[in-house]
C-alpha cells in the first residue's frame, strides 16, 4: 500500500523551511502546516516581506550592518563617536551591543572570523575596509568584539597584529562574556560590564 504524504507543494515548502538555523524537520512540518492552515497565518504578506528584503536590504559597504532603502542606520545616525571603532563578527552582533547602550561609536562587521578548518582565511573577511577606515581616523580606538572562543580569540590577535601599524588603539572586551559564548547569547548587563573592562 502507498505511504499517504503532503502535496507536493507542501514537501518543497517543508525542504525549503529546513533550511533554516535551528528548524528541524518536525519543526518545518509544523511551520508549513501552521502557515496553511491558521487564521493567524499571512503566507502572502510573509512571502512579500521576504521577496522585498531579499531585494532591497544589503550589507552596507562602510560598515557591514544591514541597510535599506533608508540607508544605513548606524553610518547616519548623528552624535556617534565617529573616532571609536567596534569590530564585531556579524551584522547580528550589533544589536546586542546597542541594546546595552554603553556605546556610542561606530561599528566594522567582517563577516565572520578567521577559521582554518572551515576554509576562512583573511582575504574572506573585510579585514582590508577595516585597515582603510582605521587609516582614515587617525588616532582612533579600535574595540575588538569578537566571540571568546577559539577562532574569536584567533581573529583577534591576528586584528591586533595587523592593526600594530596603524595610527590607532586596539582594545578587546574584557572577560565578562562567557568563554566559548557569542555576543548574540549575552545580556545587557555582560556587555555592559565587558565594555567597561576592556584592556
Amino acid at each position: 500500500m502507498a505511504r499517504i504524504e503532503y502535496p507536493a507543494e507542501v514537501r518543497a515548502l517543508v525542504s525549503e523551511l529546513k533550511r533554516l538555523p535551528g528548524v528541524g524537520p518536525r519543526s518545518a512540518e509544523r511551520i508549513a502546516v501552521f502557515l496553511l492552515q491558521s487564521p493567524k497565518a499571512s503566507p502572502r504578506e510573509l512571502s512579500g516581506a521576504l521577496q522585498q528584503c531579499a531585494g532591497i536590504v544589503r550589507a552596507c559597504p562602510t560598515c557591514g550592518f544591514f541597510t535599506g532603502e533608508s540607508g544605513c542606520a548606524v553610518c547616519s545616525e548623528q552624535g556617534r563617536d565617529t573616532a571609536v571603532l567596534c569590530v564585531v563578527e556579524q551584522p547580528t552582533d550589533v544589536l546586542p551591543i546597542e541594546r546595552s547602550g554603553v556605546f556610542r561609536g561606530l561599528y566594522h562587521c567582517l563577516g565572520g572570523r578567521l577559521s582554518p578548518l572551515d576554509g576562512v582565511r583573511p582575504e574572506d573577511l573585510r579585514i582590508g575596509e577595516l585597515v582603510r577606515r582605521v587609516r582614515d581616523t587617525p588616532g582612533a580606538e579600535v574595540i575588538l568584539a569578537t566571540s571568546s572562543d577559539v577562532e574569536g580569540e584567533a581573529t583577534s590577535n591576528y586584528l591586533s597584529d595587523v592593526l600594530s601599524s596603524c595610527d590607532c588603539s586596539v582594545t578587546r572586551l574584557a572577560q565578562g562574556l562567557p568563554a566559548g559564548g557569542g555576543l548574540e547569547f549575552a545580556d545587557e548587563l555582560t556587555l555592559s560590564r565587558a565594555f567597561e573592562g576592556r584592556r
